[in-house]
């Protein structure tokens, strides 16, 4: 039995594939869920949702805790403590509904993994071409995610200018921008020092999206002998070995 769940976590299979789309649909689901219920009161729909999302979580949780080889490294993994929050986030609201937000970091593990990210490059033309550029924005949306939660989650209660997730992203972007407007701030030590983290770290992720998006474009071709991955697109030599390499090109023939 537990092989074959196995093989939807793994495998190679199309159902297999449409499985691992379908817990990246629900991972959006839930950071939107998160998202729109901070502008609401909570009532006793938003109570049994987050039920739900947190039974199905905390499912998710213990199939890939029984799936997992080395159980002991899974302890070091910050995407295995994101999901423990985020699983009291929904199923425990003293821990804090507004740390849901850590689901997030669930969703980049889910990205960054090999077989997700082949059946994209097999599937999606535009994430072929644009794949640096697609994760590096990724990257970029999941900071300013995690840094908009984290706002949130510690000022909601303190801070009178922070009231909703719009608030904390209008000052994470504000910031990061380096245009500081001034009319939000965070109050306390542990506010000010999330303000430095936004705008050292943010910045470095924002200048590395631009890298991406200006430097010239490269092409993903394994070389067979050492392995080197990225290309210019009119190369005819690996640049690490020199071996030929032959590079599939579109085009009119």
């Amino acid at each position: 039995m537990l092989e074959k769940i196995r093989t939807f976590y793994e495998g190679d299979t199309a159902l297999a594939h449409r499985f691992r789309y379908a817990v990246l649909c629900f991972d959006f689901v839930t950071i939107i869920f998160v998202i729109v219920t901070s502008f609401f009161e909570r009532n006793l729909a938003v109570e049994v949702t987050d039920a739900i999302f947190g039974t199905l979580i905390l499912l998710d949780f213990i199939v890939r805790f029984l799936l997992e080889r080395e159980k002991g490294m899974m302890w070091l993994r910050l995407a295995t403590w994101a999901d423990i929050i985020a699983v009291l986030s929904f199923l425990a609201p003293i821990a804090g509904e507004g740390f849901g937000f850590l689901r997030i970091l669930r969703t980049l593990r889910l990205m960054r993994t090999y077989q997700l990210l082949s059946r994209l490059r097999a599937d999606f033309k535009f994430f072929r071409e644009n794949e640096d550029v697609v994760l590096a924005s990724i990257n970029l949306g999941v900071f300013l995610f995690v840094m908009t939660g984290l706002i949130y989650a510690t000022q909601e209660a303190v801070n009178p200018q922070i009231g909703n997730y719009a608030d904390a992203l209008y000052f994470t972007v504000t910031t990061l921008t380096t245009t500081g407007f001034g009319d939000i701030t965070l109050t306390g030590p542990w506010g000010r020092m999330l303000s430095v983290g936004v705008m050292i770290f943010g910045v470095t992720l924002f200048l590395r999206l631009l890298q991406v998006l200006f430097r010239p474009s490269k092409v993903r071709h394994e070389c067979e002998v050492c392995g080197l991955v990225l290309h210019d697109a009119d190369a005819v030599h690996c640049k690490h070995c020199g071996t030929i390499i032959h590079i599939r090109t579109e085009g009119d023939i």
